[in-house]
């Protein structure tokens, strides 16, 4: 495995429930003995991507992801396009939106704007969901051919929930739904109580592929709020396509 990769499998042990980490959970989680742990995480503060906290145990992310991220979001078109989608149906519907994109066989959150319904969802950026049990994960992994999705889960599902596509091949049947109808949607999985719905956009030019979602609280949403998301949510992602040059949404819708 090379620098770069142990490198990045630091950063994913970083989530939501995790903001800070010790030596002996980066040992842990990366399964290596703790004096190579120490030296990876000591090299990675000293080129930035990591800061040691005051307490002299705990690693955090350093400044310069941050920077990297705001240059990231500044710089694509995609996103900006996506993002500013997402602002307006949370201005229309009042429920949570995000705009995300897919690392591997999980999804993780680029910008939220809360809702303002009284009781809304709540979610940290840079969470992680599993894309096999998402809305976000399998509109996007409806981007992808089959044989592709085959190779990104070569072992058995591990459903969080009931509600979640229990083995492959009905992952396969839920995401030719999303090709289908051109949007996802998902219930009481990943996050219990909690529905969704996302669209998939992407820009030919650079691969770059994102997620439009709407979150809401499964108990309070009829059936006709749903229709009127999904179809809000689909003439946005037709916009984007078309401005972007997304000929694949395009063919999937």
């Amino acid at each position: 495995m090379s620098v770069l990769q142990t490198a990045a499998k630091v950063l994913r042990c970083f989530t939501r429930d995790r903001p800070v980490l010790t030596v002996t959970e980066a040992a842990e989680l990366l399964a290596m003995p703790k004096s190579t742990a120490s030296r990876l995480l000591r090299a990675m503060r000293d080129a930035g991507f990591l800061e040691l906290r005051a307490d002299g145990r705990r690693y955090a992310p350093g400044v310069m992801m941050v920077e990297v991220a705001h240059l990231y979001a500044g710089g694509s078109r995609l996103f900006q396009l996506a993002d500013q989608a997402v602002r307006a149906l949370v201005d229309r519907f009042g429920h949570t939106g995000y705009v995300s994109t897919r690392d591997g066989t999980e999804v993780i959150g680029l910008s939220h704007h809360p809702g303002r319904n009284a009781l809304r969802v709540v979610n940290t950026i840079g969470s992680r969901l599993a894309a096999d049990a998402s809305a976000t994960g399998r509109a996007l992994l409806a981007r992808l051919a089959d044989r592709e999705i085959r190779a990104l889960f070569p072992g058995r599902l591990a459903p969080p929930s009931p509600t979640s596509p229990q083995d492959f091949d009905e992952l396969l049947a839920r995401i030719a739904q999303v090709r289908r109808t051109g949007h996802a949607e998902s219930r009481d999985e990943s996050n219990r109580g909690v529905g969704a719905l996302a669209v998939a956009v992407g820009d030919p030019r650079t691969g770059e592929a994102l997620a439009l979602c709407i979150a809401y609280p499964e108990s309070i949403i009829e059936r006709l709020e749903r229709t009127e998301m999904a179809d809000a949510m689909l003439a946005e992602a037709a916009r984007i396509a078309a401005e972007i040059g997304d000929v694949s949404w395009a063919r999937a819708s």
